[in-house]
């Protein structure tokens, strides 16, 4: 994967305001009480690791090397024992059922292929794990064509995020996990192309 330098090095000042205001919340409701060995797909630069504070082991993957490069010292620094990984989520390098819980934040809307991306999450998940996401997600009417016209520009300088991924549908249709809690929420105006989101959590089906 190319390395998308000028994205890193401004990703964590652009979320800056939303991390302070709803994101960092969001983040610790959903992954404060993760236990085991946590998968971090997508970790950027490394956002949920100090929420991940309950976790024995977390392995963050990260393919983009500049943002990997921003992850690597937050790994170190970290509470918990943290594995850097260079693998994508569509082709993870680890064995059947390693995992006790899965998180995206903010990786779905930006994977090449987010049906392989969730399908290998269910296959290093073990069955009484757990799925989580946090993810902005396609809009309705207006705001949905609007994301339409310009994903090719905002994939473009968002290093690959497409503002008009349907997520949650892509979830649904695959039928490998269960769903037990979902919630869309704005709290950025909605005409923003990255709104609305969602929070999920969700256990393997079977």
């Amino acid at each position: 994967m190319r390395a998308h330098r000028i994205f890193a090095a401004c990703y964590d000042r652009m979320n800056g305001a939303a991390e302070r205001s709803f994101l960092g919340r969001r983040r610790e409701a959903l992954l404060h009480d993760l236990t085991g060995s946590v998968l971090d797909v997508g970790a950027g630069t490394g956002a949920n690791l100090p929420h991940l504070r309950s976790a024995e082991r977390i392995v963050a993957v990260e393919p983009d090397p500049a943002m990997r490069a921003r992850l690597a010292p937050r790994a170190a620094a970290a509470a918990v024992p943290v594995e850097v990984s260079d693998a994508s989520a569509e082709a993870l390098p680890f064995a059947d059922d390693s995992f006790d819980a899965v998180v995206f934040t903010l990786v779905l809307c930006t994977v090449a292929d987010p049906d392989a991306a969730l399908s290998e999450a269910r296959r290093v998940l073990r069955d009484d794990g757990k799925l989580v996401l946090l993810e902005h997600v396609r809009g309705e009417g207006r705001l949905a064509r609007v994301q339409d016209r310009i994903t090719p520009v905002w994939k473009f300088f968002g290093a690959g995020c497409h503002p008009n991924r349907d997520t949650l549908s892509t979830l649904r249709r695959r039928g490998e996990f269960e769903i037990d809690e979902v919630e869309e929420f704005s709290e950025i105006p909605r005409w923003v192309p990255a709104s609305p989101m969602i929070q999920v959590t969700a256990r393997p089906t079977g």
